[in-house]
């Protein structure tokens, strides 16, 4: 099993920054990727960033919704198993729960489930992300 467990999160007026920080434990050699789901309210859950990882061949792929690319950016530190989200010019309709998850399958089946979460087998506890007008 991969535990993952999130920190980073808060209040932040629009146009400000935060960076949220996720540390996996556990059976880490299966992971391909990780990468932060957001789920504002009334909405569905939504993939927003997703970075290669681990033992794959691929290292180093991302992927951004549109909703935040230009602004976000994922990052990674493999030797610490972290995975950051550098969240910049922030908007009133960033505000969300961000949870942290991780996917077991081939970078492209990670992105192309995302909206399913099909692969996506462990989770945070989530972080929330306010961002005021």
């Amino acid at each position: 099993q991969v535990q993952l467990v999130e920190s980073g999160g808060g209040l932040v007026q629009a146009g400000g920054s935060l960076r949220l920080a996720c540390v996996a434990s556990g059976d880490i050699f299966r992971v391909t990727a990780m990468g932060w789901y957001s789920q504002a309210p009334w909405k569905e859950l939504e993939l927003v960033a997703l970075l290669s990882f681990g033992g794959t061949t691929y290292h180093g792929l991302t992927y951004y919704a549109d909703s935040v690319m230009g602004r976000f950016t994922i990052s990674g530190d493999r030797a610490n198993n972290t995975v950051y989200l550098q969240m910049n010019s922030l908007k009133p309709e960033d505000t969300a729960i961000h949870y942290c998850a991780a996917c077991f399958e081939l970078f492209r089946l990670c992105v192309s489930d995302g909206a399913t979460t099909r692969g996506y087998d462990a989770w945070g506890q989530g972080t929330q992300v306010t961002v005021s007008s």
